[in-house]
């Protein structure tokens, strides 16, 4: 499930206005969902979220791996970069 069907099956709806990336001062609408978990706070199957636009997606994979965070990155429109 992906963050927008997240958001959908909570009866919130999903405005592109709140799908920017996650990167410190990117205004940039997002286009992939980064999945994490810090191992020493969260339970093995929990994910947090972080949103990445093109540009920053690698910087912020690179973030999370460093520190052993990352687990996968997912497009946020469903298999393709463009729905």
């Amino acid at each position: 499930m992906n963050l927008l069907d997240q958001l959908a099956s909570n009866g919130q709806q999903a405005a592109s206005a709140e799908t920017i990336c996650s990167r410190k001062a990117c205004r940039n609408p997002a286009a992939w969902q980064l999945l994490w978990n810090n191992p020493k706070i969260h339970t093995a199957d929990r994910r947090k979220i972080w949103l990445a636009c093109d540009e920053h997606r690698s910087w912020l994979e690179e973030y999370l791996t460093v520190r052993g965070l990352w687990k996968e990155t997912l497009p946020l429109h469903g298999e393709d970069n463009n729905s």
